[in-house]
C-alpha cells in the first residue's frame, strides 16, 4: 500500500487527483499507476484502469485471479466493473469514497470471489486527497 501511496503522490505532483494503484502477484509488483485523466484527456484513465492494463500486458492474460490490487481510494463503479471482469483475487483500499465509491451503488459490483480489505493507510490517503482539493480551491 505504501507504493500505491507513492504513486498517488506522483499523480498529485502532475496535477492529477492523487489516487495510486499497484497490482501484486506472488509478493512481486507487476503493475503500478496513478490517475492520468488530465494528462491523457481521458476520463477513464483512472489509476486502477491503468494498473489493470499494465498487469494484463505483463501477464499476457486477461484474468488476475491470483493478484492483489492495492489502491489508495475506494474504486468507482467503472473501476469496480473492470475489477469484476478481471476477476481480481483481492482488493485492498485506503480511503472510502463517500461520493463516488462503488459500495454506494452495490458492494456486489466486484466478482464474488474477490476478497476486499478496506481502511489500510486510509488517513494518509485521505490527507493527500484533502490537500489536493484544498489547493484547487485556492
Amino acid at each position: 500500500m505504501q507504493i500505491a501511496l507513492i504513486e498517488a503522490e506522483e499523480g498529485f505532483e502532475k496535477g492529477e487527483i492523487p489516487v495510486g494503484a499497484v497490482v501484486v502477484l506472488d509478493h512481486k509488483i507487476i503493475a503500478k499507476a496513478h490517475n492520468l485523466t488530465q494528462t491523457l484527456n481521458d476520463v477513464t484513465a483512472h489509476a486502477e484502469m491503468q494498473a489493470l492494463t499494465s498487469a494484463f500486458h505483463y501477464l499476457g492474460a486477461k484474468y488476475l485471479n491470483d493478484c492483489i490490487m492495492y489502491v489508495t481510494l475506494e474504486p468507482c463503479v467503472m473501476c469496480a466493473g473492470a475489477l469484476y471482469w478481471a476477476q481480481i483475487g483481492k482488493m485492498v483500499y485506503g480511503a472510502s469514497d463517500p461520493k463516488r465509491g462503488y459500495s454506494l451503488i452495490n458492494a456486489a459490483l466486484l466478482h464474488p470471489r474477490t476478497e476486499v480489505k478496506k481502511g489500510i493507510l486510509a488517513h494518509e490517503s485521505q490527507a493527500l486527497l484533502s490537500l489536493f482539493f484544498k489547493k484547487l480551491r485556492t
